[in-house]
């Protein structure tokens, strides 16, 4: 049993797990759960990025020893295998007294037990000038990423580059060799590096005999020290407290670990630098309920335990352990850290200085230790290769049972050739005057005129869920429904909600779950003046999202129609990039990688009112969404009845990071083969039939982008307003053409 927690009441037996963060102890556990799940436990991760980096290496990279996608932990397909939804968003603070999390930009989520891993900051980034002027070493990913800035600015420099590197202990010292060892091996002629730290003696706390071997080691290399304590940070130099300015091109500031504010802003007891104070079962001190691991918690039985990753990874099993005698309510084993531990230090030239059982040595033997030390802790966690191949972590877990799921979203629509028939069979609908577009005339939306002359635009859409994150699928589900409205160049005004909850869900999480959903869809709905007035729910197999929507038109004449104004040398504009349907299809099979998803929903949130906009100003005279019919199927009701046929560049079709990869590995969504049927209408060139980009003409998209007809003088006029409205992929895909003798729909080049 856990016990309650002072601040609130909650049931003892607790079902929803959270963890937030992915640093070294989380992969640990979510490698733990996925060799083997707790029972009865939903389990969800909470990640403001997908993609973790192994601290351990990051020396090396600087180095240029190691390639960034080598020190990348991707935690989403570790996370799947695990059984875990995912959470793509910062986590902000512990409501205590509600049990539960808020995040950035979307409504808190529930917990009955938490654990927190989400490393720390740097010390002296509130100090004048250091976040404008300064390359901190944490968020470790956005420094990773910021490398190559300054070895791009010491290749630019005329003279001799200047570079600081502020802190004395482990990673400032780290940085400083590893950084000059990086631009001196990429030709920078004229190098200086001072180390600035603030301490009386490098390495505080270290052994002597390590601290001895650095300063010696930092001296060969010229490499100067400056015992001062920094001011400021400004354009070209370092202010220090003395009054003094220390003259330099780049600062890299190390200057020693800071919590976050999240245990603060969460009302729990912290030690002076923020840091949570945890028990020696990395409990929370109060909490019972909530854990602590890595360096952003402090041991309250050893509170000068460093803030080094190894104890970050020791910590790993034992949080494991505790976490599933949390739940099965067991009794928790308690954390000692070890008194002595290897310390290795990467110099940058090939060797490297260590430490053990109060001995220290160096050389290029102690960095092949370390290299092989660091390359086997990373080969337990990378799941998947950067092309989505199984990883090496893959052939450690148990194989995962086969199963083909099917495909959510608006890879979940009937076929169109079933679709069609279906409707063929009602016969023609009375006449209806007022009716301007409806089943006669089929378009992304129908249209009809009100007695008082007012001309109202409609759609209905809905779908099964895509993903297991229900907030981001009544987001997206908004953003599909509005989708046809907006391909007619008409605001949404009202919508009306369509729910079908789990048939297995609990009173409590059917609730909690039409509360995300129906939140996910007003933080579509609100930025665009569109009411949610209501709607109906009920239960299904599955969680079904949908909802109607309303507009209305100035007149006919203003609707962008399917049909439209159509003409041979006319140009095809794709606004956004294709491959929702085989990314979403990855992610069910755990083989799609956490930035390709992160890509894949940025897309897909962006909505079509500015394509919609830029349409109007730009000439369109015909536009139609891309959803679950693939490109290609959309594109054949465009030219139906038209007489016309298309011609398609497939190297000019923008697809979402991971798309193509997939899909040349053979990943399919269950709708893609059903589209694909209209490749018999299509006249493929001998030297595009090999070419993987093919498959994206079939790929079924959800909450996809807009294919618009413009006139060839206007397409690059297009292109640019679509661009500087933030869809930066818009793309000229191919023109219409006259009518083909083989009467094939259009050519593939």
């Amino acid at each position: 049993m856990v016990p309650s927690s002072a601040a609130g009441s909650r049931p003892a037996e607790p079902r929803e797990l959270v963890l937030v963060g992915a640093g070294h102890s989380h992969i640990q556990v979510l490698r733990s759960f996925a060799m083997e799940p707790p029972p009865g436990v939903r389990l969800t991760v909470v990640v403001d990025r997908p993609v973790a980096v192994y601290s351990g290496m990051v020396p090396g990279f600087v180095a240029g020893q190691y390639r960034a996608e080598e020190l990348e932990i991707d935690a989403l397909p570790l996370a799947r295998l695990a059984g875990a939804r995912v959470i793509l968003a910062p986590a902000l603070a512990f409501d205590l007294r509600s049990w539960r999390l808020e995040l950035e930009g979307r409504p808190a989520i529930p917990y009955d037990l938490a654990s927190v891993d989400i490393g720390s900051t740097v010390l002296g980034l509130d100090l004048p000038g250091v976040r404008e002027h300064a390359l901190a070493t944490r968020p470790i990913g956005r420094f990773v990423e910021r490398v190559a800035e300054i070895e791009a600015r010491a290749l630019a420099a005329s003279g001799p580059f200047r570079l600081a590197v502020v802190g004395g202990g482990a990673a400032g010292v780290e940085l400083a060799a590893t950084f000059q060892a990086r631009l001196l091996a990429r030709g920078v002629q004229k190098l200086e590096v001072t180390l600035v730290h603030a301490s009386e003696a490098l390495l505080p706390g270290y052994p002597a005999g390590v601290v001895a071997r650095v300063e010696r080691a930092l001296a060969r290399r010229g490499i100067e020290r400056l015992h001062r304590r920094v001011a400021a940070a400004e354009p070209e130099a370092l202010l220090l407290e003395d009054g003094s300015r220390l003259p330099c091109d780049a600062r890299v500031w190390a200057a020693g670990a800071l919590g976050w504010g999240f245990f603060r802003a969460s009302g729990l007891a912290t030690d002076e630098r923020g840091f949570a104070l945890t028990r020696s079962t990395l409990q929370l001190s109060g909490h019972d309920e909530l854990f602590a691991a890595g360096d952003c918690g402090t041991l309250e039985e050893f509170p000068r335990t460093p803030k080094a990753g190894v104890y970050a990874v020791r910590q790993g099993p034992f949080l494991s352990q505790n976490l599933r005698a949390a739940l099965a309510g067991r009794p928790l084993v308690r954390y000692r850290p070890q008194g002595d531990f290897l310390t290795l230090l990467n110099l940058g030239d090939g060797t490297a200085i260590g430490a053990k059982w109060r001995r220290s040595f160096e050389g290029r033997w102690v960095m092949d230790w370390k290299d092989r030390i660091d390359r086997r802790f990373m080969r337990r966690f990378q799941m998947l290769e950067l092309d989505g191949a199984p990883g090496p972590a893959q052939e450690q877990l148990p194989p995962m049972p086969a199963m083909e799921m099917p495909c959510g979203g608006c890879a979940a629509k009937l076929g169109q050739d079933e679709l069609g028939r279906a409707l063929a069979r009602l016969g023609p609908a009375p006449p209806a005057p007022e009716v301007v577009l409806g089943l006669a005339e089929a378009d992304d939306a129908v249209a009809y005129r009100l007695p008082g002359g007012d001309l109202v635009v409609a759609s209905v859409d809905f779908f099964r869920a895509f993903t297991d994150d229900p907030y981001l699928v009544g987001r997206v589900a908004a953003a599909n429904a509005v989708s046809d409205l907006e391909a007619k160049g008409v605001a949404p005004r009202w919508a009306q909600a369509l729910v079908a909850l789990p048939l297995a869900a609990g009173r409590s999480e059917a609730e909690e779950m039409l509360f995300q959903v129906l939140s996910g869809a007003r933080a579509t709905f609100d930025p665009l003046g569109v009411q949610l007035l209501g709607g109906h729910t009920s239960r299904a197999s599955d969680l079904l999202v949908g909802f109607s929507v309303e507009g209305v038109a100035s007149s006919e004449q203003a609707l962008l129609r399917r049909g439209g104004s159509l003409e041979a040398g006319q140009q095809l504009v794709l606004t956004r990039p294709l491959g929702t349907g085989v990314l979403f299809h990855a992610d069910m099979a755990h083989r799609a990688r956490g930035p390709w998803l992160a890509a894949a929903l940025g897309s897909m949130l962006l909505g079509n009112r500015s394509a919609a906009e830029a349409a109007r100003e730009g000439g369109v005279v015909a536009a139609t969404d891309v959803t679950g019919f693939g490109l290609v199927g959309h594109l054949a009701s465009l030219l139906a009845g038209s007489g016309l046929s298309a011609r398609l560049s497939l190297d000019a079709l923008p697809a979402l990071p991971g798309a193509v990869e997939l899909l040349a590995r053979g990943e399919r969504s269950t709708f893609h083969e059903e589209n694909a049927r209209l490749r018999r209408a299509l006249a493929v060139a001998p030297a595009a039939r090999a070419n993987p980009r093919l498959e994206l003409l079939f790929d079924p998209q959800t909450a996809g982008g807009l294919l618009l007809v413009v006139p060839a003088e206007r397409a690059e006029e297009l292109r640019l307003r679509l661009v500087a409205r933030g869809l930066a992929q818009a793309t000229v895909i191919g023109e219409l053409c006259g009518p083909r003798e083989d009467g094939a729909l259009g050519e593939v080049v």
